[in-house]
């Protein structure tokens, strides 16, 4: 078996929820007992991890997937290897790891995971990047590879845009010689939000108003229009970003932010033939199981722009663990593009 330093820590702290309902009453900060190691286990300190809209609704109940109660909030996030049974060969004491499965738990100092649920990440990307890889940046890598062939030149067009998810399709785009129309919500500070995203690729960045204004004909003058469009919110959002649709083009649904339906005009489907589809990360790790290969080659994708310095962290705000409240809070506020961080 290979060890860390003597002395392996045995007592951790987690942020438990024994029931479901609003995360501020629900969930506390206890002391956890660490288990035994077994011979395919590995012991993890985990160092970050994210608070992401799927964390919320898992602990408020409302989710496809719950894990059983009473559960370790958090799906996502980066630990260091303490050590290791003695049947584990991939990982061996000071790799980095993240999860390979959701509902892992991931806000907690230190946990004992099967070898099966973890993937080893390099140690050479910031940290944040590497507690922010498992979720949103291989939604967007996935959505942008497997429904439609772009090429550079082609455009996308997506709602959302300022999410987590939303900022690693700029990213990913753009590296990719892919244009990106990118649309989000009116707010107060908005000439700073346009700033932020055209500094990391976009090409146009619109409020869900402009989708029905003629000037959006001026977009499609230096633009094709898409044969993608993502979309994260539904209801009128949709509807209106649809309208810019190729012929034969495809909708990816992977979130419903407005909770309203997608509602598509029936000229859509039969004069211009649009294809509507729905995309889950947690559904295709379930189904890519047994495909190391597939897992392989997109996280190597991801980590290689990452050292290129073409795919960053969203932006982040780091919350000590006592202060997890402030961060659960944060997390749930309109408007919020600055994606919380415990630090663990």
């Amino acid at each position: 078996m290979q060890r860390a330093a003597a002395g392996v820590l045995r007592a951790a702290r987690a942020l438990l929820y024994e029931r479901h309902g609003e995360p501020s009453a629900v969930v506390q900060l206890k002391d956890i007992e660490v288990p035994k190691l077994g011979d395919t286990d590995v012991h993890v300190k985990m160092l970050a991890a994210p608070v992401n809209p799927a964390d919320i609704n898992m602990i408020q109940g409302t989710y496809a997937t719950l894990s059983p109660l009473p559960a370790v909030g958090g799906n996502e996030g980066v630990g260091e290897v303490l050590e290791v049974g003695s049947r584990v060969a991939a990982l061996k004491a000071g790799d980095w790891v993240i999860p390979a499965t959701s509902g892992l738990g991931t806000w907690r100092t230190q946990g004992v995971f099967p070898e099966q649920m973890l993937l080893k990440v390099p140690r050479d990307i910031p940290m944040l990047c590497a507690a922010t890889l498992s979720v949103n940046p291989c939604t967007a890598y996935r959505m942008l590879a497997d429904f439609e062939t772009l090429a550079p030149g082609d455009s996308v067009i997506q709602n959302a845009a300022n999410s987590g998810v939303g900022q690693a399709v700029i990213q990913i785009a753009k590296a990719s010689g892919i244009k990106t129309i990118n649309v989000v919500r009116d707010r107060p500070d908005l000439p700073k939000l346009v700033e932020r995203l055209t500094a990391l690729g976009a090409d146009h960045v619109i409020t869900e108003d402009m989708l029905r204004k003629p000037e959006m004909k001026d977009v499609f003058k230096s633009i094709p229009k898409p044969r993608l469009a993502l979309n994260c919110v539904g209801g009128k959002s949709t509807t209106e970003m649809l309208r810019h649709l190729q012929p034969k083009g495809t909708m990816v649904t992977y979130g419903g932010m407005a909770k309203q339906p997608v509602m598509v005009p029936v000229s859509a489907f039969i004069f211009r033939d649009v294809r509507l589809r729905g995309f889950w990360m947690t559904q295709w790790r379930k189904e890519h199981e047994q495909d190391q290969h597939s897992v392989a080659t997109m996280m190597d994708a991801l980590c290689q722009l990452i050292r290129r310095g073409q795919l960053t962290a969203p932006a982040c705000t780091q919350v000590p663990l006592q202060d997890y409240q402030e961060a659960l809070e944060a997390a749930m506020k309109p408007f919020t593009s600055s994606k919380q961080i415990l630090l663990l």
